[in-house]
């Protein structure tokens, strides 16, 4: 199998377990714990560094690398969208409203009043349905594999003098 392709799948399958790990935890549930679901940025990095490896070694320098982790961002977050609907709609259907639950004792702990939380409720609505949690993941992949890709590249990547003995 291609090595993008690879490592695509991999980071998708993890991120998506890795969310039902936080269901079935309930993590998400406790802002002690729920920042733990950003582990999925580990999950990614760690991917990403693995498949570039793979891709360095057929030859990929620089922008091709930033292409490649890019494609690979692409392929996790194609997985990881129906992981989030699944999570979201079937095996957890009381998630949003537990996220929304949340999100109202933290800032009633935080001391702001009614009519804030209100508002920030609001302001967040629009991004706490189903689609709008499964396209935040997906976009949050991409973005993450983009700006990782073009850090790791500067360190995985064929050399130009690399690929020139590689030829000769």
């Amino acid at each position: 199998m291609n090595p993008i392709l690879r490592a695509g799948v991999l980071i998708g399958l993890l991120c998506g377990a890795w969310t039902f790990v936080m269901g079935f935890t309930g993590w998400y549930k406790d802002p002690a714990t729920a920042n733990v679901f950003f582990t999925v940025i580990l999950f990614e990095i760690g991917g990403l560094l693995w498949g570039l490896r793979r891709t360095a070694a057929q030859g990929r320098g620089y922008w091709s690398q930033i292409l490649a982790g890019t494609m690979i961002a692409i392929i996790a977050g194609v997985i990881i969208v129906p992981f989030s609907l699944l999570f979201t709609t079937v095996v957890f259907p009381d998630y949003l409203h537990s996220v929304e639950e949340t999100t109202r004792a933290a800032l009633l702990r935080q001391g702001k009043s009614e009519a804030d939380i209100v508002a920030a409720l609001h302001a967040n609505a629009a991004a706490l349905t189903p689609m709008g949690q499964a396209m935040s993941g997906f976009i949050g992949t991409l973005i993450t594999g983009i700006v990782a890709s073009a850090a790791i590249a500067l360190f995985v990547r064929s050399k130009p003098d690399e690929a020139r003995a590689s030829s000769l």
